[in-house]
């Protein structure tokens, strides 16, 4: 089993967001970064377990779990001119884009703040990107190690 950390901005979909989807499930569309495109369509598998990391807000955190359910299938927004995500450069016969569906586990107990997890940047979280300085990707790999870590911080 594999371990993520995949960030959303709140009041464009956060984890309440998912909660409320039909079967809790929702398509992880949008990406336009090739690295994190890549560990979508490369490494993730369904059973994979995915912190939900809020983003620019007020406090940004993990603030739940979710879970990957499906293989990573060519992002459809990327095809569609209306779509926010459209990229005219996509072609469906040789896809740029990639998604991975996602399904609601569980909100953690409180809100692991960024500012905490830097805390442990010194430990056990050293080499998580999520730490480093200038890290933007929306979505990065978690250790089992790290996983552990932050869950024992709930």
């Amino acid at each position: 089993m594999g371990y993520w950390l995949m960030k959303s901005e709140p009041d464009v979909f956060g984890i309440d967001h998912l909660a409320a989807r039909p079967d809790r499930t929702e398509p992880w569309d949008g990406v336009r970064n090739y690295q994190a495109r890549n560990m979508m369509r490369d490494a993730m598998r369904p059973g994979d377990q995915v912190f939900f990391y809020h983003s620019n807000c007020t406090v940004p955190g993990v603030v739940g779990i979710a879970e990957i359910v499906g293989e990573a299938r060519p992002d459809p927004t990327a095809f569609d001119p209306r779509a926010k995500y459209f990229d005219p450069k996509s072609d469906p016969d040789n896809p740029r884009w990639y998604l991975v569906d996602v399904r609601y586990v569980r909100h953690l107990k409180r809100t692991i703040a960024l500012a905490e997890l830097k805390e442990h940047a010194i430990g056990g979280l050293r080499d998580m990107p999520l730490v480093r300085k200038g890290n933007r990707l929306s979505v990065m790999p978690v250790t089992p190690e790290q996983w552990a870590l932050i869950l024992g911080l709930e």
